[in-house]
């Protein structure tokens, strides 16, 4: 597609850009008010007691697949260990 300046007074054209500029708004605005919602909920968790932050983590981990998941807990456990940061639950 090659591109350039649109031809003027080219109605079909301008009400095409128009529709799309419009439905690019639509979602726009969309997306904003669903990261308000998203946003509601952690606090909404947040004053329950729960961690949002712990929460997002879950979050992005769970839309992983599952090589993608036990590759990221593997690598995490390798760096976790050679900085010595493993926790020992038992003591």
């Amino acid at each position: 597609m090659e591109v350039g300046i649109l031809p003027d007074n080219d109605i079909r054209v301008d009400q095409s850009l128009k529709q799309y500029i419009e439905r690019i708004e639509r979602l726009e605005l969309e997306r904003s008010e669903i990261g308000e919602s998203i946003r509601n909920v952690y606090s909404e968790a947040e004053n329950e007691g729960f961690h949002p932050k712990v929460m997002r983590q879950i979050v992005k981990l769970r839309k992983m697949d599952n090589s993608d998941f036990a590759e990221h807990e593997m690598l995490l456990l390798t760096y976790k260990k050679a900085l010595g940061m493993l926790v020992n639950l038992d003591e």
